[in-house]
């Protein structure tokens, strides 16, 4: 059987619409071809082998038969592919550690192209083609699934994989052949970039050609405690650039650390947090560092202390500032890297939990996940249960995710003193989410089926009416 090099998308300025065209999920994993005859081979781009790290994936062989297929291995997490579980899978070598963490954090192969079958080269078969005989090819299984797609409404697709916080999406030509090895403008990668204005605390040692002026920047953002360190940047400048730029850090250097928690793996230049540059990224690591961050300029109007942490980090601030947690078994404010409310892994939907709340008065909180926390609403009587029937719900300050877990009492004299149990929980899909409407599908042990959320403007602010749609 022949062996492949994967395709590549090249990077789109804009999402777009285009009868000639596909659009996927572009998902954050590792790419992978799989060989499927009588064994099953799954290859990383550099030819690795990963049969043995994802032992979940052997079940592709029964699944799919004599082909060659390629997709990516992902591992779900909060709603998102989560790269960094998936590396720390990929570094794992002892047995029992790859069984236990394949329970834990079971991948997912998503195929979404197929290059042999049969015996049969598929390569120079127009994309449409390669779907169809994909599609009648394999079975999806547990851990196996084939990727969908839409046709013609690109900016359609985009906005909703936005909503959904995804990466971004693939634009294909329909009538594309399969390009082994090429970066081709037949498959489009359309994704935003996130920025984030930075203050420079320092720059690491050069080395090779870059031993005379810089390796990279150290970055920082500042919460209520101080700097906190978030990364380095060594890409996005010019050699010309640097130059320029090092001439300028280096009329802020000072002898003293100036940021901690940095790791010194090479010699550090400490520099006065004088001086703000934005920094172009592509997500949070979980232990809250910026992902793949690029250098975009300096910005000499913005003052370093604007420079702070909630750009990356949810911000919940009024439920901290309403509780003292020496006094209160509530879960205290975490910060974004320390979620684990979590996601269906398999569906990525998010979830949602409804509380009995014996305050004052008994009420009942209903909470959502959403942009890393849970947005909240007191409803005095309840969730609904007939379609039709309207409940006031009072919007309420966010809460961190781990709050979807607890139970317990309140004391006296505390914000919303009282007793708290889970009333209800399950999972969400998202229909419509704006400024004044929600409609969500629930999937829970008492609420099941559509609602809808809807701002009562005329009786005040926060105040929503809470309905269950029909069926």
């Amino acid at each position: 059987m022949k062996q492949y090099k994967p395709m590549f998308a090249r990077l789109a300025e804009a999402p777009f619409s285009s009868d000639d065209w596909i659009f996927e999920v572009k998902w954050d994993g590792i790419r992978a071809i799989s060989y499927i005859t009588d064994e099953l081979s799954l290859k990383s781009r550099n030819q690795k082998e990963l049969t043995d790290i994802f032992p979940e994936l052997s079940e592709l062989k029964a699944l799919a038969g004599n082909s060659v297929l390629d997709g990516e291995i992902i591992i779900m997490k909060d709603g998102k592919s989560d790269i960094q579980t998936l590396i720390q899978r990929m570094q794992d070598t002892n047995p029992r550690e790859i069984m236990f963490m394949a329970g834990k954090f079971p991948a997912t192969y998503i195929i979404f192209d197929i290059l042999e079958k049969d015996g049969k080269e598929l390569s120079d078969t127009p994309l449409m083609e390669r779907k169809r005989i994909l599609k009648n090819s394999v079975k999806e299984g547990n851990f196996i699934v084939l990727s969908l797609f839409v046709e013609g409404t690109g900016v359609a697709y985009y906005r909703a994989a936005m909503e959904k916080g995804l990466e971004g999406i693939i634009a294909k030509k329909k009538q594309s052949s399969y390009e082994p090895g090429k970066r081709s403008n037949n498959w489009l990668k359309i994704k935003p970039e996130k920025t984030c204005d930075c203050v420079i605390f320092g720059y690491t040692e050069g080395e090779g050609n870059r031993e005379k002026i810089f390796g990279s920047l150290i970055l920082g953002l500042y919460d209520a405690k101080g700097p906190v360190f978030i990364g380095k940047v060594g890409t996005g400048f010019s050699r010309e650039y640097m130059e320029n730029l090092k001439l300028t850090l280096d009329k802020h250097k000072v002898e003293e650390e100036t940021l901690p928690g940095v790791d010194k793996e090479r010699e550090i230049t400490w520099l006065r947090p004088d001086i703000v540059c934005e920094v172009g990224y592509q997500s949070i690591t979980d232990d809250g560092k910026l992902r793949i961050p690029v250098f975009k300029s300096l910005r000499e109007d913005k003052d370093p202390l604007e420079c702070t942490i909630d750009q990356i980090r949810p911000v919940i601030s009024d439920y901290a500032e309403k509780r003292d947690f020496s006094i209160t078994p509530e879960p205290p404010m975490l910060h974004e890297t320390e979620k684990d409310m979590g996601t269906d892994m398999g569906t990525g939907m998010s979830k949602f939990v409804v509380q009995e709340h014996h305050a004052r008065r008994l009420h009942y909180d209903l909470r959502l996940e959403k942009d890393g926390v849970l947005k909240s609403w007191a409803v005095p009587k309840g969730p609904p249960e007939i379609s039709g029937d309207r409940r006031l719900a009072v919007q309420v300050e966010d809460h961190p995710l781990e709050y979807g877990k607890f139970e317990g009492t309140i004391p006296q004299g505390q914000y919303g003193a009282g007793t708290v149990k889970i009333w209800d929980k399950g999972f969400y899909e998202t229909i419509y989410w704006k400024e004044d409407k929600i409609e969500f599908i629930a999937k829970g042990e008492k609420m099941e089926g559509r609602y809808v959320l809807v701002k009562f403007k005329k009786a005040g602010e926060k105040n929503w009416l809470l309905f269950k749609g029909s069926e």
